[in-house]
């Protein structure tokens, strides 16, 4: 069974940094794209950002392009989402997700495409 677990949620002020790490276990890390997304409160869930699994190409959602990076350690089964310049806007809930397909690439922006979800971390940026 697949188990994916974030951490690095937190309360930041406007124009502060953090950082969200998400461990996965229960199949193979290494040949599935990862993504972020998050939903803030009365929202949708977003596409925030996506990886393959070779770390190749990225992908960004346009409010977060130059102020967010996502990035990945196959050997340590973790990907990374390093916020910076963080906007009251960003506050949401953040989840990783897991490609359901391997090693395939597709439009990584739609959140049907992945099939195993964390439980979320909670983002919070004041003003």
């Amino acid at each position: 069974q697949v188990q994916l677990v974030e951490s690095g949620g937190g309360l930041v002020q406007a124009g502060g940094s953090l950082r969200l790490s998400c461990v996965a276990s229960g199949r193979t890390f290494s040949i599935y794209t990862m993504g972020w997304f998050r939903q803030a409160p009365g929202k949708e869930r977003e596409f925030v950002a996506a990886i393959t699994w070779k770390s190749d190409n990225t992908y960004y959602e346009d409010s977060v392009k130059g102020r967010f990076t996502i990035s990945r350690d196959n050997a340590e089964n973790t990907v990374y989402l390093q916020m910076n310049s963080l906007k009251p806007e960003d506050t949401a809930v953040y989840y990783c997700a897991q490609c359901r397909r391997p090693v395939w690439r597709g439009d990584y922006t739609t959140a049907g495409e992945y099939d195993n979800w964390g439980q979320g971390t909670q983002v919070t940026v004041h003003s």
